[in-house]
């Protein structure tokens, strides 16, 4: 058996494009990913590990959403509030203002969390579902290895610097997607703008999401800011059909976030298409087929193919349908025989499958002998014509 190569020029949407133009964030590292087409559209040092400060509550976050989605907690459910948890207020980062006596339910410090990027809500978060927040972070680490988030571990719950305390911009995009998707009905939370626990705050009452108040489709996730770390977040879009998530950090002020954040939202939806580049069940190719009825069967994709395409625009897209061959009959219609390998310049190349769009039965007697006698010709004169 032998690899086959054929062009698919025969029905792809051949669509001109050039990589798309090129941006320089300003950001130390950088992962923006569309939620759509599954395409990472910029890696900038996006599986080193940094300090994530309060980008890291999207775990938290994630290990509460788990608790409710399994019926270990509702809603209504309430944790106690330790004095461990008082003194992140007391030691001056972001706080939902909790007191000692203190009964929120889990309701309540999700919009602590995610909101307010209170530390005291992610610690009461913690000891209610772990009995420590050592434990807890020991929990959020072994989950984010299980989820495959491969360079994050946590020594709190918080973000709180610590040296123990490291994620990668890749893992806390992943991690964004995965809020959204496994998520849906709770998610919506990371768009509210306001939550004030027992009308207590002075200040931080709302979210520091620089994007929600622009118009332009912002829907979370979550910011953060350390001296280590400089200014970061984590962000998604939807415009359309369209989805992305980007993941920040190194940002020299908040400022330069909030600007950052709205360049890299504006080029990832300005300088590329969402396009369909193959139609479901048209012919794209045709594979050869061994002992069949037929010499050969029709390739098609089983769905339409979605791609995103750079928006400047010269040279066609570069495709082959890849299979090894000859197939053998009998062939079911449906059946997946080959891929589609989609080059688009500057993005990482798109896989498709394709399957037989007919059924081939497999050849009857004449058939078999035809192909059995040319089989010895080709054999016996080194696959060249015998001498006239």
């Amino acid at each position: 058996m032998i690899s086959r190569i054929l062009s698919a020029a025969v029905a792809l949407l051949f669509i001109a494009c050039l990589p798309a133009q090129a941006f320089e964030t300003l950001a130390r590292a950088a992962w923006v990913y569309d939620v759509t087409t599954h395409t990472v559209l910029m890696d900038k040092n996006g599986e080193e590990s940094v300090p994530p400060a309060s980008m890291s509550k999207l775990m938290s976050v994630n290990m509460l959403f788990e608790a409710l989605k399994d019926g270990r907690v509702t809603m209504d459910t309430t944790f106690g509030v330790s004095e461990r948890a008082t003194k992140m207020t007391a030691a001056g980062g972001s706080t939902m203002y909790l007191q000692e006596g203190d009964r929120p339910t889990v309701q309540e410090l999700i919009h602590g969390m995610i909101i307010n990027s209170g530390n005291d809500a992610c610690v009461v978060v913690a000891e209610g579902l772990a009995g420590t927040e050592d434990a807890f972070a020991a929990q959020m680490t072994e989950r984010a290895a299980a989820l495959g988030l491969e360079n994050s571990h946590f020594a709190n719950a918080s973000g709180w610097p610590d040296p123990g305390q490291r994620m990668s911009m890749k893992d806390l995009g992943l991690l964004a997607v995965r809020l959204i998707e496994v998520f849906p009905d709770l998610y919506p939370v990371f768009s509210q703008t306001e939550f004030n626990y027992k009308d207590r705050a002075p200040a931080n009452a709302h979210n520091r999401n620089p994007l929600l108040s622009l118009g332009i489709g912002a829907d979370g996730l979550k910011t953060g800011h350390t001296e280590e770390a400089g200014y970061g977040m984590v962000g998604s879009v939807k415009q359309g059909d369209r989805r992305i998530v980007f993941a920040i950090s190194g940002l020299a002020t908040d400022k330069e976030r909030a600007e950052e954040a709205e360049r890299i939202a504006t080029w990832a939806f300005r300088q590329f298409a969402l396009k369909t580049v193959a139609k479901a069940d048209v012919e794209v190719a045709r594979a050869d087929v061994f002992m069949g009825e037929a010499d050969t069967v029709a390739l098609v994709p089983a769905q339409d193919v979605r791609l995103l395409i750079p928006a400047l625009a010269q040279d066609g897209l570069k495709a082959e349908a890849v299979y090894t061959g000859p197939l053998s009959a009998p062939i079911a219609k449906g059946t997946e025989v080959a891929q589609l390998v989609i080059d688009v310049p500057g993005l990482p190349e798109h896989r498709v499958p394709l399957v037989a769009a007919t059924d081939v039965a497999k050849g009857g007697f004449m058939k078999r002998l035809t192909t059995a006698a040319m089989a010895l010709q080709a054999q016996y004169f080194g696959n060249k014509a015998p001498a006239s």
